[in-house]
């Protein structure tokens, strides 16, 4: 490698690392401090929650890897043009693709880091993530079993048991429903016991009298049961759904019978299909991106008022690809064999690279006009 590769691919990788850890930063801070209150409020400590982070944390970095590459390559790149070292580069005979090649030893850098992330990190993290919420959740389903107390797992909800057998039985349980305006309920039971069936939780109680207030009319209603089964499900803030996603499963365990691993998710062919090919195209499209922040800017030449102009066409190009991507996501979900359609905005973007690079090499001009 040459000693211009070296220097050009050293201030890549510290601005990309730069870049990149604020963005991580930005985007942990944002999601973590809705989940903080979320946990803490479940009664969880701060190391599950410290958890929780740790787990969403792989994700947080691959979204933010593609914008941290082209913002490095373009800065990278302006830099250089404004200190006029691509002029000295340009006079000594370099072209434009020999110019791009640390660029391209740095997106492959990159686009390694991606496909770790997205074959591996990912989806273990994505996995265990999993099961800590169906824990979590188990856990909001215990705090409910709390003698003596007056518990309120939702606005208008009260819930109070007297004591809890070592069988796991409720005795003399107190329920109150408020949530709806124009009637008040009160349970109250001999005996009650919690069930988990189907992804939902029931409190099914036994011997009981229930009472409907309606303060519009004032009139109360009474009636007794032998048994009642009430849904808590929505009580409980949110039952995690315990079937394993896409998301989830290790890229190698899609190399297998789609339609054995599609009703094991319990999603269709065309979801398989768009998350086992997006896991190829996201490193791609992080070299794709690298090397279009540095062609946007070479073509540009030198200005004194520098290259912003350039820089925000560049990203809106970006954004725009990036949109594609995420419509054409929902296309492939319809019907899996549209799936080359998950690497038509790296097509797209490599193909401008290409005609960049050869723009900057070969300019286009107006040919002069002769004399009459």
């Amino acid at each position: 490698m040459a000693k211009f590769d070296r220097y050009m691919l050293s201030q890549l990788l510290l601005f990309f690392g730069f870049f990149a850890l604020v963005l991580v930063a930005v985007f942990w801070i944002s999601r973590s401090v809705p989940l903080f209150d979320q946990l803490i409020a479940d009664g969880q400590s701060v190391f599950v929650f410290l958890e929780f982070t740790a787990l969403g944390l792989p994700r947080i970095v691959l979204l933010v890897l593609p914008i941290a590459t082209f913002a490095a390559s373009v800065y990278v790149t302006n830099r250089f043009t404004n200190e006029s070292e691509m002029t000295v580069m340009r006079a000594t005979g370099s072209s434009p693709w020999r110019i791009a090649r640390p660029v391209l030893f740095f997106g492959v850098f990159v686009a390694f880091m991606v496909t770790i992330l997205s074959h591996i990190l990912v989806p273990i993290a994505n996995d265990r993530l999993k099961m800590r919420e169906t824990e979590v959740n188990k856990d909001t389903t215990a705090r409910l079993l709390t003698e003596g107390t007056f518990v309120h797992p939702s606005d208008g909800v009260t819930l109070y048991t007297r004591s809890i057998g070592d069988d796991g039985v409720l005795n003399g349980v107190f329920l109150s429903d408020r949530r709806d305006a124009a009637e008040r309920i009160i349970y109250t039971a001999n005996q009650a016991y919690l069930l988990r069936q189907d992804g939902r939780t029931s409190l099914i109680m036994l011997d009981g009298l229930a009472q409907r207030y309606a303060p519009g009319t004032r009139k109360l209603a009474l009636g007794t049961f032998t048994d009642f089964s009430y849904d808590i499900t929505s009580l409980l803030s949110g039952d995690a759904d315990e079937v394993r996603k896409a998301r989830a499963i290790p890229t190698p365990q899609f190399y297998g019978d789609w339609a054995a691993l599609a009703t094991q998710t319990q999603q269709s062919m065309g979801t398989i299909s768009e998350e086992f090919h997006s896991r190829f195209a996201e490193p791609m499209f992080v070299l794709a991106a690298a090397l279009f922040g540095f062609s946007a800017l070479l073509t540009s030449g030198f200005s004194r008022f520098g290259m912003w102009r350039e820089v925000v066409i560049a990203f809106s190009v970006l954004i725009f690809l990036d949109s594609l991507r995420g419509a054409l996501s929902d296309r492939i979900q319809g019907n899996a064999n549209l799936w080359p359609l998950a690497y038509l905005h790296v097509i797209l973007c490599l193909t401008l690279v290409a005609i960049l690079l050869k723009f900057a090499a070969q300019p286009f001009r107006l040919p002069k006009l002769g004399r009459a």
